[in-house]
C-alpha cells in the first residue's frame, strides 16, 4: 500500500514517503479572521479533514496543524470600518470558522494556533534571517530580500526578472520592491508589539514558517492550502524558512476553488455564499457532500442545482442504510475494511470521486439483494458502504449526524413541501398571473418564510 499525491513543487504525482514510519505531520493554512466564513473558504478544510482520515484509516498517526491569521492589513480595516477593537473582529470570526468546521463534520486539528501568540518566535527568526544576511530593517521595517534566495519562486514557477513590482503598498526602505515586509512598523491607529527594531506587527508570511517550525520542526510532510496561495504566500514561506536553515514542507498540496460564474468566490467580489446561511437551506451533511466528493484539485462551480442533485445522490444513499437496517433490525457495524477499489482510487491522489463511484456501484448492489430478499448479503453491502462513507465523514448514522437527523429530516419535509409551492408561484409568474403569484409569496412569508428571487430560482429561509 502507497498514497500517492501531487505534490505543488515537483508538478507530479509522488509516492507518500514519510519522515518517520507510522506517522505524518501536515500543515495546512487556515483563516484570516477578517470575516465570517464562506464554502469556499470551508473547502480546504473539508478535503484536508478527508485526507487527514485517510492517513488514519492507513494507521498513521497524524499531526495536524492548522493555524489563524489573527491580525493583517484586512482585519485593521474592518476593525476601523466597525468602531472595534481588532481582536474583537478576529475572535468572532474564529468562532464562525470553528463553527463552520464542527457543523460539516471537520475532525479537531491536532494544534490551531493564532499568529500573535508567537511574536517572540517571529523576532527569533527575523533575528536569524538578518545575521544570514538574508533579511534588514528599514524605518523599522524588517524585509526579506528575494535576490538572495536563489530558489525563490520555484514553487509558482515564475521569473524574478519577470515579476511585477508591487506599487504603493506604503511600506518604505526597501532596497527592491519586490522584497516582502517580515514585519511592518507601527502606524498610528494599529496594535504593535515591541521588537529590538521598535514596535511594529507582523507580515502576513512570516507566521505560518514560524508556526509551522514550532510545532511540526524543521522539516515535516505536508504542507497545504489553497491554489491562490502559492504565489505570494507559500512561495515566500518557502524562502523564509529554507534561508534561515529549515528544510520545510517535503511535499505541497494545494486545493482547487469554490467559483461562480467562472470567478474565485470571495469576499470582496460580493460572490460569497456563508456557512451560517447554507446550513440553514441545506442539510450540513448534503452541504459536506457537494464540497468534500469532487476531486479536491478540481474547480467547484456552484448552482442551487448542482447542490439539488448532490442532495439527490445522496438522498439515495441514505435510503438503502435506512432501508437495510430496518431490514436487520438493529444497527449494521461498519466493516473492517473497505473495499479494494474504494481504497484504490483514495490511495491515488486521494481519488474521492472514483472512490465515491464504488460507493453507489455498492448501494446498487445492496438495493438489488434486497429485492431478492437476500438479507445477508444486503447486510454485509450496508457494512462496506459504512466503511467507505466514514472515510469520507458522510455517515448517516454516525453520531455526528445521527443526533440532528430528526431535525435534518424535518427540514428535508419542509423543503420539499415549499419548493413545491414555489414552483406553483413561478408557474404563476411564467403565465402572467401576478396576483396568483403575489398570494403565494404572501401565504409563505406569514408562515413564517423569507423568499428570495435570484435569477437561478426562488430561496427560502426561515425568518429570524
Amino acid at each position: 500500500m502507497t498514497i500517492r499525491l501531487y505534490d505543488t513543487n515537483a508538478r507530479q504525482v509522488r509516492d507518500f514517503i514519510p519522515l518517520t514510519q507510522g506517522c505524518v505531520s501536515i500543515y495546512l493554512c487556515g483563516a484570516t479572521v477578517q470575516a465570517a466564513p464562506h464554502i469556499g473558504h470551508i473547502r480546504s478544510g473539508l478535503n484536508f479533514d478527508i485526507l487527514q482520515r485517510w492517513f488514519r484509516y492507513r494507521g498513521y498517526d497524524v499531526t495536524f496543524v492548522r493555524n489563524v491569521t489573527d491580525i493583517d492589513d484586512k482585519i485593521i480595516r474592518k476593525a476601523a470600518e466597525f468602531d472595534r477593537p481588532w481582536w474583537s473582529i478576529g475572535y468572532e470570526n474564529e468562532r464562525a470558522f470553528t463553527a463552520g468546521y464542527d457543523v460539516l463534520g471537520c475532525q479537531p486539528p491536532t494544534y490551531e494556533p493564532r499568529a500573535t501568540g508567537h511574536v517572540p518566535e517571529m523576532i527569533e527568526m527575523m533575528q536569524g534571517l538578518i545575521e544570514r544576511g538574508h533579511a534588514y530593517e528599514a524605518d523599522g521595517n524588517v524585509y526579506f530580500d528575494v535576490r538572495s534566495y536563489g530558489d525563490y519562486l520555484q514553487l509558482s514557477n515564475q521569473e524574478l526578472d519577470n515579476l511585477r513590482q508591487p506599487e504603493g503598498d506604503g511600506e518604505t526602505g526597501k532596497r527592491d520592491q519586490r522584497d516582502f515586509a517580515l514585519w511592518k512598523a507601527v502606524k498610528p491607529g494599529e496594535p504593535s508589539w515591541d521588537t529590538p527594531w521598535g514596535r511594529g506587527r507582523p507580515g502576513w508570511h512570516l507566521e505560518c514558517s514560524v508556526m509551522a517550525h514550532k510545532y511540526l520542526g524543521p522539516v515535516f510532510d505536508i504542507h497545504g492550502g489553497g491554489i491562490d496561495l502559492i504565489f505570494p504566500h507559500h512561495e515566500n514561506e518557502i524562502a523564509q524558512a529554507k534561508a534561515y536553515g529549515d528544510e520545510f514542507a517535503r511535499y505541497w498540496v494545494h486545493n482547487a476553488w469554490v467559483t461562480m460564474s467562472g470567478e474565485k468566490m470571495s469576499k470582496s467580489l460580493g460572490n460569497s455564499v456563508l456557512v451560517s446561511e447554507m446550513v440553514r437551506r441545506w442539510r450540513p451533511i448534503v452541504l459536506r457532500y457537494y464540497l468534500g466528493t469532487p476531486h479536491y484539485r478540481s474547480m467547484i462551480e456552484y448552482s442551487e442545482e448542482a447542490l439539488r442533485e448532490a442532495e439527490a445522490a445522496f438522498a439515495r444513499i441514505e435510503g438503502f442504510v435506512q432501508r437495510v437496517t430496518e431490514k436487520a433490525g438493529k444497527t449494521v457495524a461498519p466493516a473492517a475494511e473497505v473495499p479494494p477499489a474504494f481504497a484504490e482510487a483514495m490511495d491515488d491522489d486521494l481519488g474521492v470521486p472514483q472512490a465515491l463511484a464504488v460507493v453507489h456501484t455498492t448501494v446498487r448492489q445492496g438495493n438489488s439483494a434486497l429485492t431478492a430478499d437476500d438479507k445477508e448479503s444486503a447486510v454485509a453491502r450496508l457494512a462496506e458502504v459504512r466503511a467507505m462513507l466514514g472515510v469520507l465523514g458522510l455517515d448517516p448514522l454516525d453520531p455526528q449526524w445521527a443526533g440532528a437527523a430528526r431535525g435534518d429530516d424535518l427540514h428535508g419535509v419542509v423543503d420539499s413541501l415549499v419548493r413545491l409551492v414555489l414552483d406553483q408561484r413561478q408557474s404563476a409568474r411564467s403565465r402572467k398571473d401576478y396576483a396568483t403569484a403575489d398570494a403565494i409569496r404572501d401565504e409563505l412569508v406569514q408562515a413564517g418564510l423569507e423568499i428570495e428571487d435570484t435569477p437561478t430560482g426562488s430561496r427560502w429561509t426561515l425568518r429570524s
